[in-house]
């Protein structure tokens, strides 16, 4: 099975720094194949057995036994997140403002909707299955969304922008 991990908040301060090499040992070590990474923001792809679920518990043991790195993990199979890229109900009018929020579990679909799209506005968000579509139209710089978001998350999450989400499952899919 071709997977995709990505994990969160690596290489965004210094408790969490993690060399793309180590990180691709690291998954060698753990049996998968074909293991490549994407960018410096901790993303990877490899073929392995197993769900995605305990494949993504493996990593987050590995990285915390031999890295010492205390990271959330979210993996899904290339075919997820082909998924994710066709149900996308929002137009990308920018790839780098538009993002997908990853999430471990399904989502507090209550908690959000009752967030007042003023609130938030410009910035506009639409709930998946076990992801978020936003768009910052400002950009990234103090965006509204973010901390509402986290407050109605029932487990770990972690962003990638539009153009890193479509370059995954190009690699996802050529693996």
């Amino acid at each position: 099975m071709r997977y995709v991990a990505l994990l969160r908040g690596i290489n965004v301060n210094p408790a969490t720094t993690l060399a793309m090499a180590d990180l691709r040992a690291l998954l060698g070590r753990l049996g998968y194949g074909n293991v490549r990474t994407h960018l410096r923001s901790g993303n990877a792809l490899f073929t392995a057995d197993g769900d995605a679920e305990s494949t993504a518990a493996a990593i987050e043991r590995g990285l915390g036994e031999e890295l010492g790195l205390s990271v959330a993990v979210i993996v899904r199979t290339a075919g997820q997140l082909r998924g994710v890229v066709e149900r996308n109900p929002l137009e990308v009018r920018d790839p780098a403002r538009f993002a997908v929020v990853f999430l471990a579990r399904p989502p507090d679909r209550e908690g959000l909707a009752s967030i007042d799209p003023a609130a938030y506005a410009p910035e506009e968000m639409w709930i998946g299955e076990r992801e978020l579509y936003v768009y910052f139209p400002d950009g990234l710089r103090r965006p509204k969304l973010p901390p509402l978001m986290e407050r109605y998350s029932t487990g770990p999450a972690t962003m990638r922008n539009w153009n890193t989400v479509t370059r995954l499952l190009a690699l996802a899919e050529d693996l």
